[in-house]
């Protein structure tokens, strides 16, 4: 019995899909790179992200051309955050699973200082027991560890927790860390890649917590 859910953020619960590829545009035209469309990104989309933009580029990055492509990136999608949206279903979903007793909590690889004022501003703060961002001022790594802290965090046993989110990174981090998993095909990686990890993949937050109930 699945007792608490651990939820990803960007393209989970927010609907971010749009600001991501101007992001993503962003550093091409910077780079002097033709545009992507979301298709070419969901085919492109790795961790560590840096992975993705060397692909791109089709040249490694050093540790400063790298900084420089989340920087830019970063500056791109704050300033789009005011265009998206919450995913279908939320808050509705959040507010009937904490109705049946359960707990949830989230857990983003986007940096926490914007991650945590923005749940705010969306009002769902108080549905979690738990909200973590990444701490750096750099991102694109695995969710690996911050997954392992946050779990010990909330001495929460492994076998008892699901995380539910929209990348193949997710499915890794849940592995290494003993939790279940369920991804949802709502952000930046294509349906063929997640069906490729053996994990339940759904279309929906709503499908995703009903296949739990189930």
């Amino acid at each position: 019995m699945i007792s608490h859910v651990v939820w990803d953020w960007n393209g989970t619960l927010l609907n971010d899909n749009d600001a991501v590829l101007a992001a993503v545009n962003a550093v091409c035209v910077d780079f002097g790179c033709a545009s992507l469309t979301w298709a070419e990104w969901q085919a492109l989309y790795a961790r560590p992200m840096r992975v993705s933009y060397e692909q791109i580029l089709q040249r490694p990055l050093d540790d400063e051309e790298w900084a420089r492509v989340d920087k830019l990136y970063h500056e791109r999608y704050d300033a789009l955050l005011h265009t998206c949206g919450l995913a279908t279903g939320v808050p509705a979903e959040l507010q009937r699973w904490a109705e049946s007793g359960r707990t949830q909590s989230l857990l983003s690889m986007w940096f926490h200082a914007r991650l945590v004022p923005t749940i705010d501003q969306f009002g769902l703060t108080g549905y979690f027991s738990r909200i973590d961002g990444l701490p750096g001022d750099v991102g694109g790594g695995s969710k690996t560890d911050s997954l392992r802290q946050h779990l010990e965090a909330q001495s929460l046993d492994p076998a008892d927790v699901v995380l539910i989110g929209d990348v193949v990174d997710d499915a890794l981090a849940a592995q290494a860390a003993g939790t279940h998993c369920i991804l949802v095909n709502t952000g930046a990686m294509a349906h063929i890649a997640l069906e490729a990890t053996g994990l339940p993949v759904t279309n929906s937050i709503q499908e995703a917590l009903h296949l739990l109930d189930s």
